[in-house]
């Protein structure tokens, strides 16, 4: 699957996409001297959507084609002058902007939880604030329908899953977006014809109800489809009636018009009504006619609780076709990424001295400094717990002490298992240094990847929660700046 995302900004320009406000804190640290002082952001989230276990990352691509590709239009310049408030070297300054900082990622595919950073950006102040709506807009949206659609994929089991959503998104580039997202996430197969042509997501599609009524009868409708497309036509079935008009028009051309060229009835689609007991009933009624090898799809609102459901009623169901729960991700269409300054750069010493929010609600105090992320692998090579440290520690298991956010006596040390560093270079010094995969390749390394994870953390009730730890140095600092906050009593 080769993927055209890398070159889509250079073809739509979409620098401007950011929040006002970004701006205008870039002008006001441009004229107090600061834009070329570093600092560092962190792009979290803090709750998983659907209370599950774990997050699917993805949308790193799309980030990067955008950082990338940024620049400023004399057009943009001229906009922006207009608003009467920017400063003419500040506007200078985006004529000739290139992104010049640093950038480490967690690789799209890989599950993950909350607070641990799946974006880190060290850069000169005016850079690190001027890319942050792109970059939350990216991970935020297909993260949030990789996840949705792994969860309803793990719900199908060995079934295919389909993405069905285009014409239930949220505009054209959720369509797009979407479902290269949905296929990380594991879906087979797309609707979208744009997203085969751009990513290699295969699409598929055979009819919709106003062919059917064009013809003005099943039988002649599917005959009408057989002797364009004998090879592969799946027939949909509700148009009139399942059982009494749609079946047995199928079984009839199938046997007249597909069988004597040689072919088969690929399947048939049912896309209304109750699907546990219409698909029972065709499943037997294909049977008793030799067509064991004719599928059953269905659609129709689909999502993982109806699938649980289907599977408890034993329907006879070969695959699923999946629209606007997944694109929309219905259920919580909202993925609550943030992008928080945790560093800032001494301009005497040059190092990053670190820096804290502090809340009423404990959830968004957030975690200061430079940060690295580990993920900790018991015998079994399944995912133990995450780790967060500071940027300059030397963490290896025997020497890994951690200390559970919440509860800061809890202290233990990690003697077993393995160790890995989640965060991998993408940009350095403005250049990409990261080999953006296929998305071919990123589905293969979800996949794996999901084999790491426990199997209660699977569970869509009440999951098994997934621990993320400090290490002790980065709780003794928090701890710290809390006190010196009056804030730890």
């Amino acid at each position: 699957m080769d993927t055209n995302l890398m070159n889509i900004n250079q073809e739509r320009n979409l620098t401007m996409l950011m929040d006002y406000y970004e701006l205008t804190m870039a002008n006001g640290y441009y004229k107090l001297g600061l834009k070329d002082q570093w600092v560092c952001f962190d792009l979290f989230f803090r709750k998983i959507p659907e209370s599950g276990g774990f997050v699917i990352a993805a949308g790193l691509e799309s980030a990067i084609s955008y950082i990338k590709n940024m620049h400023f239009t004399d057009g943009d310049i001229a906009f922006l002058r207009d608003k009467g408030i920017f400063d003419e070297g500040f506007l200078e300054y985006l004529r000739n902007f290139k992104f010049t900082g640093d950038i480490d990622a967690i690789r799209e595919g890989t599950p993950v939880y909350p607070h641990v950073p799946l974006v880190t950006v060290c850069a000169p102040l005016c850079e690190a604030q001027l890319v942050e709506t792109m970059l939350l807009l990216s991970i935020n949206h297909q993260s949030l329908i990789a996840t949705k659609t792994n969860r309803i994929v793990r719900a199908a089991g060995d079934r295919v899953v389909m993405e069905f959503g285009a014409r239930r998104a949220h505009g054209y580039d959720a369509s797009i977006l979407g479902a290269r997202a949905a296929a990380i996430g594991g879906a087979k197969m797309t609707a979208t014809t744009i997203a085969d042509e751009m990513f290699g997501f295969p699409a598929t599609g055979t009819m919709a109800h106003s062919w059917i009524q064009f013809f003005n009868n099943d039988y002649e409708a599917f005959k009408k489809y057989a002797e364009v497309y004998p090879s592969s036509s799946v027939f949909l079935l509700d148009t009139f009636d399942v059982l009494t008009s749609g079946l047995p028009a199928a079984i009839k051309v199938a046997k007249e018009i597909i069988e004597p060229q040689g072919y088969r009835l690929k399947g048939v689609r049912l896309d209304s009504g109750d699907l546990a007991y219409l698909s029972k009933k065709v499943r037997k009624e294909l049977d008793k006619h030799g067509m064991q090898d004719c599928t059953i799809v269905v659609s129709n609102s689909i999502d993982e609780y109806l699938i649980q459901s289907l599977n408890m009623q034993d329907a006879k169901i070969d695959s699923f076709g999946v629209g606007e729960r997944l694109i929309t991700s219905k259920a919580e269409p909202v993925f609550g990424g943030v992008y928080k300054l945790v560093a800032v750069e001494n301009t005497e010493t040059h190092e990053f001295e670190p820096r804290i929010k502090i809340s009423e609600n404990v959830e968004k105090i957030i975690n200061p400094g430079r940060k690295r992320a580990y993920r900790v692998y018991d015998e079994n090579h399944l995912s133990k717990i995450d780790v967060i440290a500071l940027y300059h520690e030397d963490l290896s298991i025997g020497n890994l002490k951690v200390v559970d956010p919440k509860k800061s006596w809890k202290v233990y040390e990690v003697n077993e298992g393995t160790m890995e560093e989640l965060l991998v270079p993408i940009f350095r010094k403005g250049e990409l240094v990261y080999k953006v995969p296929t998305l071919e390749e990123i589905i293969a390394y979800s996949k794996q990847q999901q084999e790491y994870v426990m199997e209660e953390e699977k569970r869509f009730n009440y999951p098994h929660k997934h621990y993320v730890d400090l290490s002790y140095e980065l709780s003794e600092l928090k701890i710290q700046m809390l006190k010196d906050n009056g804030e730890w009593q």
